[in-house]
Formats: structure tokens, C-alpha cells, sequence
């Protein structure tokens, strides 16, 4: 399985990243995730959220990630994953996920997986940043 990882304080660029897509051979499903920063956060209205990370415990953690989701899904061909750092305005893109596997029901359960437990132990924290009031 091709994956590959991106931690970067620039803006996620969505285009570039779908042009830049492996062939696609023998796989019909692509999933394409994008966590976008909302403006509530429980009752708190958000400027932004400013995300920090561990860097090189977090690029373990996610290879090791990667490797698991390899094992549990053997037919997956890709799996790519650019998180931003930072500071990350409402309404912009702090998560951008690519799983190519043959079916969708690969895919699906792949990238839900990589989501639930890149949560659980990545070392990527976030501090929200309230609306001037």
C-alpha cells in the first residue's frame, strides 16, 4: 500500500492534492474526507482553532497507523493524509484524507478507522480560539 503523510502549516490545498491522485488500476473506490473547522465548538463560537503537535511522535504514530490499517485491509492501494498546524480559521480545511481501495466498503471502514484512532493517539492537540464578542 503507497501512503503518505503531510503535517504543514500552509492551507490545504484540495485541488492540487485530487490532480495529484495515483493512477487508478484495479480500484473503483476513492474516499476523500475533510475535516473543516466549525464555528461552534459545544456552546463556544469559534474563530479558529490553533493545532499543535509532537512532530515526530505524530509522523510515528500515523505510520504506525498506516501500517495496521495495511494489515487490516490488504486490498487498500493508497492512503494519503495532510493534517494542518497552526492556526485554522473557521470554514477551513484542518483535515484531508484519501483512501483508494477497490470497493467503497473498504474504503469507507479504512479511513473511519484512521480517523477514530488518529484521534485516540496521535500526539496533534487542539486549543479553540473564541469570536471577539
Amino acid at each position: 500500500m503507497h501512503h503518505s503523510l503531510c503535517l504543514t502549516a500552509e492551507p490545504i490545498d484540495e485541488a492540487a492534492l485530487m490532480l495529484s491522485r495515483p493512477p487508478l488500476q484495479n480500484d473503483g473506490a476513492v474516499l476523500v474526507f475533510l475535516g473543516v473547522v466549525r464555528e461552534l465548538e459545544g456552546s463556544e463560537q469559534l474563530a479558529a482553532l490553533d493545532y499543535e503537535a509532537f512532530r515526530p511522535m505524530a509522523e510515528h504514530q500515523f505510520n504506525q497507523l498506516f501500517g495496521q490499517a495495511a494489515e487490516r485491509w490488504p486490498s487498500l492501494a493508497s492512503v494519503r493524509l495532510v493534517h494542518r498546524l497552526g492556526r485554522v480559521v473557521v470554514g477551513e480545511t484542518s483535515l484531508w484524507l484519501e483512501v483508494i481501495a477497490p470497493h467503497r466498503g473498504e474504503a469507507f471502514a479504512a479511513g473511519q478507522w484512521l480517523i477514530d484512532e488518529m484521534k485516540r493517539v496521535v500526539p496533534i492537540w487542539k486549543r479553540t480560539v473564541s469570536k471577539p464578542s
